[in-house]
């Protein structure tokens, strides 16, 4: 189970880092996480990125002591969902080509991404952090684990509504309302739009 839990957290974080690398070496800067806001949007970043290290070291450390009170079905669904989020991930990632950026950029221009994935999801990189998340907690169980797992994904969610819901709407206006009327924030399509 250590093992599984472990893989699962170094394929996440392989295609984090090695798409920020990519990036970088092209000239493009990734990581805009609290960096040309103000007021609200700033904190929303800057605690977003506070709750992702320190969910990463509460899941290292729950996988290194094997925590968990979860029969072994409970961490078997958390394998799943877990794998689930790495491929939901990747995909996001890979789609977003060198659109993909970490936090919202005011400076630099970016294209407003609709096709591959982002068809069945607005925020597919937020779900594949939810989805590995929540298979982390489900397979290391432990109060620590769930109380920062529960906070990091709500810094998730208000980072979709206040930060990049309200950019792209500004950036690409009636594209987006379209794309955003079609398309749910986490999974699916709407219905009775065309």
């Amino acid at each position: 189970m250590q093992i599984v839990g472990y893989m699962i957290l170094l394929v996440f974080y392989l295609c984090y880092f090695i798409k920020m690398f990519q990036q970088r070496k092209q000239g493009i800067q990734t990581d805009h996480m609290g960096k040309g806001k103000q007021g609200i949007q700033k904190k929303i970043e800057i605690m977003m990125k506070g709750a992702t290290i320190a969910t990463f070291i509460i899941e290292i450390l729950s996988i290194y002591l094997n925590t968990t009170t979860f029969p072994l079905i409970i961490r078997i669904m958390g394998i799943f969902l877990g794998i689930i989020g790495d491929i939901v991930f990747i995909a996001s990632v890979l789609t977003m080509k060198d659109s993909w950026r970490v936090g919202v950029s005011y400076e630099e221009k970016t294209d407003l991404i609709t096709d591959g994935i982002y068809q069945i999801s607005r925020n597919p990189a937020f779900l594949g952090f939810n989805l590995v998340y929540l298979g982390m907690c489900l397979m290391f169980f432990n109060t620590i684990l769930l109380i920062i797992t529960f906070l990091t994904i709500m810094m998730f969610h208000l980072q979709i509504k206040y930060v990049e819901e309200p950019f792209l709407k500004q950036e690409f206006k009636e594209e987006y309302l379209r794309y955003y009327q079609q398309v749910n924030r986490y999974i699916g399509k709407r219905t009775g739009f065309k």
